[in-house]
């Protein structure tokens, strides 16, 4: 089987919680530093699925790897090629497949109920649940692509995933694991304190609190829409 190719944007961004995933299923990944200077790939086809983490730049900037990036995800789209992104990963989607990426009216970081739209396509990929605590942590949001479908969304976000096919942009965190959500309160302190006022904004010290069993409950929820995702890629060589 092909690995997975999973792209990082900034070095506190990995894939955390979703290489677990894949490892557990016995699925071969390999990680694209982009924020070292590792080139972003010609086309696809090296890979049985293309897999986007988050970051602190937007999706709009003009940085020399975006343009890459956008035409690998179409290529992968035009190969039949699962794709998933987190946060910005899911943004990136957003603009490859014909959306727009803006700024949100508030910022949201912390811990937020998103609910499961009412139809057929967000039950194939969350099943009977109908709402969960999913993490934040972003100042600007997507829109619905041509022809996708919105999974989730909430108060603050109304779009908070949407799917095309076999593809899935996330724009709130799924990956998250304990040891990755203390790092950013320590990394992010000064943003959460720029942006106290949001309504949208959690202090630290509301992050961490219960810790342990909020992950535990996530990780149920990415358990599922990982392996729906993950029953999509090739096993051929």
């Amino acid at each position: 089987m092909k690995p997975v190719a999973i792209f990082r944007h900034a070095p506190s961004e990995g894939p955390a919680y979703f290489a677990t995933c894949l490892e557990r299923h016995s699925i071969p990944w390999t990680l694209i530093a982009l924020d070292s200077g590792v080139a972003v790939p010609r086309d696809a086809a090296a890979y049985s699925g293309l897999a986007f983490m988050g970051g602190p730049m937007s999706a709009n900037d003009d940085l020399p790897w975006i343009a890459p990036v956008l035409e690998l995800i179409r290529d992968a789209v035009r190969r039949d090629m699962p794709t998933l992104g987190h946060c910005l990963g899911g943004q990136l989607m957003a603009r490859a497949f014909g959306g727009e990426v803006t700024r949100n009216r508030i910022a949201e970081i912390g811990w937020g109920e998103v609910r499961v739209a009412d139809n057929a396509v967000a039950a194939e990929w969350c099943g009977a649940l109908e709402a969960f605590e999913a993490f934040h942590w972003h100042g600007e949001i997507f829109s619905i692509p041509p022809g996708a479908t919105r999974v989730l969304g909430n108060a603050h976000c109304e779009n908070q995933a949407f799917a095309l096919g076999k593809h899935l942009g996330l724009q709130c965190h799924v990956e998250m694991t304990e040891e990755l959500v203390r790092a950013w309160c320590r990394s992010g302190r000064d943003e959460i304190e720029r942006n106290a006022a949001s309504t949208g904004v959690q202090q630290p010290e509301e992050i961490l609190r219960d810790l342990a069993p909020r992950v535990a409950r996530l990780h149920e929820v990415a358990d599922r829409i990982y392996e729906r995702w993950s029953a999509n890629l090739s096993r051929g060589s």
